[in-house]
């Protein structure tokens, strides 16, 4: 009997040591490689292991499948996300709301969009991994960062906070899966920023 999605996608084990540690980062590294390479459907736990110069037997000590493995790598780039999300929330604290959504913008897509095709392959996985839930985990650690930053703007919002940073959340998330769907150009994503702070900015403002 199969065992249930949840219970296969999860990694086997966490690396403890830094050697084990660097194994895994080479594995997920690979993994990325080898997807944009041949495609989702060609990519296997043996030609991963050979591009991260590893065993099959080392990889299958971390990630039971190509599932396991390809959550895995989702899972590392969305964690980026929220670590720039929650950096820059954390630096920005006590400016006015309009430096403060500038700020969020330029940190996220800079996480989220710095490798284009990454991005865009990761995107093209998600719904056989489960990536949704995923993806709600790392909102949820976003929305917490955005809102404790709001709270502290030196300018009070009329708006309750975690009505503004659910909505600048919306406003970030919605542009850039636009961007990865239609194929938007990676030397372009400079201008998309700008163009996506104005955008932030003037919700802020309107909210005070």
């Amino acid at each position: 009997m199969a065992e249930p999605a949840q219970r296969t996608l999860k990694p086997r084990k966490r690396p403890v040591q830094a050697r084990s540690t660097a194994s895994v980062a080479a594995i997920l590294e690979a993994t990325l490689q080898v997807l944009l390479e041949v495609g989702k459907e060609r990519l296997t736990t043996t030609r991963v292991a050979a591009r991260a110069g590893v065993s099959v037997g080392t990889l299958y000590q971390y990630f039971p499948n190509k599932s396991a493995l390809l959550q895995a790598v989702l899972r590392d780039h969305l964690d980026g996300v929220a670590r720039a999300v929650e950096a820059a929330s954390q630096a920005h604290r006590g400016e006015t709301p309009q430096a403060m959504a500038k700020a969020l913008v330029t940190a996220f897509l800079k996480a989220k969009l710095s490798r284009v095709e990454a991005s865009k392959a990761l995107y093209s996985v998600s719904d056989d991994v489960d990536g949704g839930k995923v993806v709600a985990e790392m909102g949820v650690r976003s929305h917490a960062a955005i809102v404790a930053m709001l709270k502290t703007a030196n300018k009070p919002l009329a708006t309750r906070v975690e009505t503004v940073a659910s909505v600048l959340q919306g406003i970030m998330a919605g542009v850039s899966r636009r961007m990865l769907e239609s194929g938007y150009p990676e030397g372009q994503v400079s201008s998309l920023s700008r163009e996506l702070i104005v955008v932030a900015c003037a919700y802020v403002r309107a909210s005070c």
